[in-house]
C-alpha cells in the first residue's frame, strides 16, 4: 500500500461516524478525502452495537439530524447496492407510573412541535401490537411509527462503498501515531505507513478519540462504559416486524433479532471500561461476560416478557460504548486546534445518529462553522475541567445511569461536586443556599426558608422551591437582591488592533469611547446568532467581555477564530481572576452609594457604562447593566476580595431588605422583562431581526462586520418567524419550552423557553411564531393563540412588548 503524500481532509476512524463523514464530504462537497482505519472498518464499537434507531430528541436540530439518518438508511442501498438492514418497525416506549406518563405527554407535544408523528396508546393497544408482553403494570405507552432498527456493520459498509463511489479513498491497517503542528494547527498526519500533509483532520475514532485528540493537544471528554445485551434463541409467536421496545421504568430495551430478541439495559450501577488509554489492538474484541451484573436486566426482562423464562441465550455481548459527561455526543471544531474536527462519544446513539452526524459534520468541516444550531453537541461546551479523567468518568457513569430515568425538569447532577466554588460558597450555605452546578461551578439556584429542607425535591408539577423563589423575585422587584455570578466567563481583548478586531466580530458598535458598555450579538455567515454578550471598553486598547458560564470556551474560540489575519489583538481568559456580584433592584443605587465614595448617580454613572470604583478597599469594575429589568450593576472584583465586597453590600443593604438571590429567580425576572437567553430563545438558527434584536445591529453605519451581508438580507426580507411572548391564565400550568404554539387552531411554532412570572402572576413562555408566507408584527397580533402543554390545549395571550417594565411602571397582568 502506498499512501498519498497529501490529502485535503484526513478522516481518522472507520466506524459508522467516520464512514458517514467521508461519504458526505465526497458526495456533497467533492472533497479530496482520505479515511484511515487502524484495523478493519467497524472494528471499534460499531460492529457490536445493538442497532436501535430512534429520532426524537429535546433539540429540534438534533431531531432533524436523526431524521436525516432514517431517510438516508431508507435509500442508501439503492445508491450503493449494499443493504443496510433498515426496518421501520416503529418504537414503543412504556410508561409504568404517572410521572413517566406526564413525561411522555410532554414528549408527544415536543414531537408535534418538531413535525414528528407520536401517539400515546393504552396498555391494551400495546398488548395488541406485542402479544407476548405483560402489560398489567402499564399506564400506557408512546408509539413512534417511523423509528426502527438497522444493521450497524451493513450501514457502515454501505456508507464506505458510497464514499469510494464518490471519490474518497479509504485505507485499512493504517494507525495514526501523531501529528506535525504548525502555528497551533495540524500540518500533517503521522502514521504507521508514513506522513500525510493535510489541511484538516476529522477525529472519528470512537473510544480512541480522546487519546488521538491528545496527540494534537485537544480534550475529547468521553468515557468507555461496559454495555451488555443478549441475543436469544427463537421465540414462538414473536413477529419479525415487532416494534422495538424501550421499557425505561425497568431500565431495559428489546428488538427482534432473527426470530429471537436482542435485550439489554442501562443500569444505574454501570461499570467503566478504562480510565486510561484504550489499547490500540482492542478491535473486534469484547469484555468477559458478566452475568452477575446483567442479572438485574434479566429479572426485569422476564417480568415484562414471560416467554423469556423458557428461552435460551445464543450470545452475550459485553462491549465498550463511548459515553460523555452530559449524555450528548461530541461534534465540531476543537477549540485548542481549529483544523481538527471531532465526531465521537455517541452514548449508544451512534447508529441512530450516524447518517445525520456525518452529514452536518462534513458541512462543518467544509464551511468552518456549524450548518445549524448544534450547541447541544458542540465540543466547545467543554472546558479544562473535562481534562480531569477521574471527574469525567464519575460524571459519565452518572449520566449513563440516567439514560432511562425520568427526566424531571431542573434536575441537577450529583457526582463530582463540589468542584469549583466561589469565595462566597460557605457564606451562601449559611443563608441556606441550594446549589446547582454549571461547568463545575457551584452556583446558588435558590435559598430555602428556615424550617424547610435546603434541597431540591423533583416533580413534574410545581417543585418545592416555587414559593421561595417567588419571595426572592419580590425582593428584587421591591428592594434589591445580590446575585453571586462569579462563574460568568470573562475575557480581556487587548492590543493596538483590539477595537478594529472587535468591530469586525461584533454586530453592534463596540468602538465607542472609553467607559462605554455595549450589548451585542456575534453573527455567523448566515446571520444567525453565535454569541450574545457584553463588551466594555476599559482603555483605548483594552476591552472587557462578559458572557454566560456555559459559553466560555465556545465564545472565546469564536472570537479567536475570527480575529482578521494581520491584526494585533489578543484574547485572555480572566474568568478566575474576578468574582462577580450583581446588585439588582430599585434600591440598588442606595446600597451601592453607601459602600463607595464614587458618584453612582445617574448623571455620573449612566446606563451602559463601566467605571472603576472602590468598595471595601478594593478596586471594582462596575458595569451598569441588567438581566432582570431593574436598576443594577455587575460588580467585578479581584476574586479574593469577593467576600469583602459581599459583606459590605449585605451590611449596607440590611435596612433595605437586601438579601442573596439565586439563578431560578433571575430566570423568572428575565422572562418578565423579555430578555433573550442564548441557546434557547436565540441560537445560530435565528437572526437578530427574527428575535426582536435588530436594534443591536449596526446596519446604519458602513462598517463591515462578520455576517453583515446575511444581516442586510434579513433586515430587508419579510421573515418567516418572529419571537413573541405568551402568557396563560391558569397559574398551575408548567411551561418548560417546546410546547406547541397554535395560531387560530393551526401549528405556528413552539416555545423556546418557559417559566413563571411572579410579578405578573402568570406562566410565561417565549417562542417563534412561524409562517412560510411571512410573519409581521401585525400578523402576530392578529392571531388567536393556544399552547399545547403535555397534550392539553391552553388558551394563551401573545405579547410583543415586555410584560414588565419598571421605567414605565407597566405590568401586563
Amino acid at each position: 500500500m502506498t499512501l498519498p503524500e497529501r490529502a485535503e481532509i484526513v478522516v481518522i476512524g472507520g466506524g459508522i461516524i467516520g464512514c458517514s463523514t467521508a461519504y458526505h464530504l465526497a458526495r456533497d462537497h467533492k472533497a479530496d478525502v482520505l479515511l484511515l482505519e487502524q484495523g478493519k472498518l467497524t472494528g471499534g464499537s460499531t460492529w457490536h452495537a445493538a442497532g436501535l434507531v430512534g429520532q426524537l430528541r429535546s433539540s429540534a436540530s438534533i431531531t432533524q439530524v436523526l431524521k436525516y439518518s432514517v431517510d438516508l438508511y431508507k435509500q442508501l442501498a439503492d445508491e450503493t447496492g449494499l443493504e443496510t438492514g433498515w426496518k421501520m418497525t416503529g418504537c414503543l416506549r412504556l410508561a409504568c407510573n404517572e410521572d413517566r406518563w406526564t413525561e411522555y405527554k410532554r414528549l408527544a407535544t415536543t414531537a408535534q412541535s418538531f413535525g414528528m408523528e407520536m401517539e400515546l396508546i393504552s396498555p391494551s393497544e400495546v398488548k395488541a401490537m406485542w402479544p407476548l408482553m405483560d402489560v398489567s403494570d402499564m399506564v400506557g405507552a408512546s408509539w413512534l411509527p417511523t423509528d426502527g432498527q438497522a444493521s450497524p456493520s451493513d450501514i457502515t459498509q454501505s456508507l464506505a462503498k458510497g464514499a469510494r463511489m464518490h471519490g474518497a479513498r479509504l485505507e485499512e491497517g493504517v494507525r495514526v501515531t501523531g501529528f506535525e503542528m504548525a502555528e497551533g494547527q495540524i500540518s500533517a498526519v503521522l502514521t504507521s505507513q508514513g506522513k500525510i500533509a493535510c489541511d484538516k483532520v476529522v477525529n472519528c475514532c470512537g473510544q480512541w478519540a480522546r487519546q488521538v485528540g491528545a496527540m494534537a493537544g485537544i480534550t475529547v471528554p468521553l468515557q468507555p462504559v461496559k454495555h451488555q445485551y443478549i441475543i436469544t434463541e427463537e421465540i414462538d409467536g414473536l413477529s419479525s416486524d415487532a416494534p422495538t421496545v424501550r421499557d425505561p421504568d425497568r431500565f431495559t430495551y428489546f428488538k427482534e433479532e432473527v426470530g429471537g430478541l436482542a435485550m439489554g439495559g442501562y443500569e444505574q450501577n454501570p461499570i467503566e471500561g478504562t480510565r486510561g488509554d484504550v489499547p490500540d489492538d482492542f478491535e473486534f474484541q469484547l469484555f468477559e461476560d458478566d452475568w452477575d451484573h446483567f442479572e438485574q436486566h434479566l429479572e426485569q426482562a422476564v417480568a415484562r416478557i414471560p416467554a423469556l423464562a423458557d428461552t435460551g441465550v445464543k450470545q452475550m455481548i459485553n462491549g465498550p460504548e463511548s459515553f460523555t459527561p452530559d449524555g450528548n455526543f461530541i461534534l465540531g471544531s476543537a477549540p485548542e486546534c481549529a483544523n481538527m474536527y471531532v465526531g465521537a462519544g455517541f452514548n449508544a446513539f451512534g447508529i441512530a445518529s450516524g447518517g445525520g452526524a456525518g452529514w452536518v459534520l462534513a458541512q462543518w468541516v467544509v464551511d468552518g462553522e456549524a450548518p445549524m444550531d448544534l450547541w447541544g453537541v458542540d465540543i466547545r461546551r467543554f472546558t479544562s475541567l473535562h481534562q480531569d479523567r477521574d471527574w469525567v468518568c464519575e460524571r459519565t457513569l452518572e449520566a449513563y445511569g440516567k439514560h432511562y430515568t425520568i427526566g424531571f425538569p431542573h434536575e441537577e447532577h450529583e457526582s463530582g461536586r463540589p468542584y469549583i466554588v466561589s469565595p462566597l460558597y460557605e457564606r451562601l450555605k449559611g443563608h441556606r443556599a441550594v446549589f446547582g452546578s454549571k461547568l463545575g461551578w457551584e452556583r446558588p439556584n435558590w435559598f430555602a426558608p428556615e424550617g424547610e429542607p435546603a434541597e431540591d425535591v423533583y416533580s413534574m408539577g410545581r417543585q418545592n422551591w416555587f414559593a421561595a423563589v417567588g419571595e426572592e423575585h419580590r425582593v428584587v422587584r421591591e428592594a434589591a437582591g445580590i446575585f453571586d455570578q462569579s462563574s460568568f466567563a470573562k475575557f480581556e481583548v487587548s492590543g493596538p488592533d483590539a477595537a478594529a478586531a472587535l468591530e469586525w466580530i461584533c454586530a453592534n458598535k463596540v468602538e465607542r469611547p472609553v467607559g462605554r458598555l455595549t450589548y451585542t450579538q456575534l453573527l455567523n455567515s448566515r446571520g444567525g446568532i453565535e454569541c450574545d454578550l457584553t463588551v466594555a471598553r476599559l482603555a483605548e486598547d483594552l476591552f472587557y467581555i462578559v458572557t454566560g458560564t456555559g459559553f466560555r470556551v465556545h465564545d472565546s474560540a469564536w472570537i479567536k477564530d475570527h480575529v482578521p489575519d494581520g491584526m494585533e489583538a489578543t484574547l485572555t481568559d480572566v474568568t478566575e481572576a474576578f468574582g462577580t456580584l450583581s446588585l439588582m433592584g430599585p434600591k440598588a443605587r442606595d446600597v451601592l452609594q453607601a459602600v463607595t465614595e464614587d458618584d453612582c448617580s445617574n448623571e455620573a454613572f449612566p446606563f451602559a457604562h463601566v467605571r472603576e470604583i472602590a468598595i471595601a478597599g478594593h478596586v471594582v469594575r462596575a458595569l451598569r447593566i441588567t438581566y432582570c429589568g431593574e436598576l443594577g450593576w455587575e460588580l467585578h472584583v479581584p476574586l479574593e476580595a469577593t467576600g469583602d465586597m459581599f459583606d459590605a453590600l449585605m451590611q449596607a443593604g440590611a435596612s433595605h431588605g437586601v438579601r442573596p438571590v439565586g439563578y431560578r429567580a433571575l430566570e423568572a425576572l428575565r422572562l418578565e422583562k423579555g430578555y433573550r437567553a442564548w441557546s434557547s430563545d436565540i441560537t445560530p438558527n435565528d437572526t437578530p431581526f427574527e428575535a426582536g434584536l435588530g436594534w443591536a445591529v449596526k446596519l446604519k453605519s458602513e462598517t463591515p462586520f462578520m455576517g453583515r451581508a446575511a444581516a442586510e438580507k434579513a433586515a430587508n426580507t419579510v421573515p418567516t418567524k418572529l419571537l413573541a411572548g405568551f402568557t396563560v391564565e391558569d397559574r398551575d400550568v408548567v411551561l418548560l419550552g417546546r410546547e406547541t404554539i397554535l395560531r387560530n387552531g393551526e401549528f405556528a411554532g413552539y416555545l423556546t423557553s418557559g417559566g413563571y412570572g411572579y410579578t405578573v402572576g402568570k406562566p410565561i413562555g417565549y417562542g417563534y411564531v412561524r409562517s412560510g408566507n411571512g410573519v409581521s408584527e401585525e400578523y402576530v397580533k392578529a392571531g388567536s393563540y393556544e399552547l399545547v402543554v403535555a397534550q392539553e390545549r391552553v388558551a394563551a395571550q401573545v405579547h410583543l412588548e415586555p410584560l414588565y417594565d419598571p421605567q414605565n411602571l407597566k405590568v401586563k397582568a
